[in-house]
């Protein structure tokens, strides 16, 4: 039995199996409506405004073709020393992106935003944590790239698979690292009567 009672039908307007993932653990029901908006850059936007921009730009999206319903959009970028770091595309940018990610700390910045139309209710927020990589060697990096986890993973890894051997600190929130700031989600879902504990 869930924790919690769905006032109003919710639905994840992204195709991440991991923030879908992150959902299902804390018990909540909901559909998953993938946005049709392009993760482009945008021009002058800091990190934190431009993962805030994207997270409303895909819950307005879903939320225009579901009008009744709350959305929730999300977008997470990983950024060291003010360069942002995508998915890697092949081995070679895999590697560089561990290469800069060794033994250093870089910030994993995830903006959200919860939205329905019917109500004209929207709110959206970024959150940001620290994360610690050790040192990698050579050999650690051709390890991890051989397993095939760095790819479709912004940064080049993925802290709840076996990229969390490569993490020596987190400070802040670990489900924002994975994709989704769950606490804050969920206070918000809480605060405008989405959800109620069961």
């Amino acid at each position: 039995m869930t924790g919690w009672l769905m006032n109003s039908p919710l639905i994840l307007a992204s195709k991440s199996p991991r923030r879908r993932d992150l959902l299902t653990q804390v018990g909540l029901s909901f559909a998953v409506v993938p946005s049709n908006v392009k993760e482009t850059g945008t021009t002058g936007a800091s990190p934190e405004e431009h993962v805030r921009c994207l997270a409303e730009a895909k819950a307005a999206d879903v939320a225009a073709r579901n009008p009744d319903k709350w959305v929730l959009g999300a977008d997470t970028e990983v950024v060291i020393d003010h360069s942002v770091l995508g998915k890697p595309r092949d081995p070679a940018e895999a590697r560089h992106m561990l290469r800069a990610l060794s033994g250093k700390i870089h910030r994993v910045i995830t903006g959200y935003c919860i939205r329905c139309e019917e109500r004209r209710r929207s709110v959206s927020d970024t959150v940001v944590t620290k994360v610690e990589f050790r040192l990698l060697t050579d050999a650690d990096i051709g390890w991890y790239i051989d397993t095939k986890e760095p790819f479709d993973k912004a940064g080049g890894y993925a802290v709840q698979g076996l990229g969390t051997v490569l993490i020596r600190r987190i400070e802040g929130s670990y489900t924002n690292v994975v994709g989704l700031p769950v606490c804050e989600v969920m206070e918000y879902l809480l605060q405008e009567g989405v959800v109620r504990r069961q």
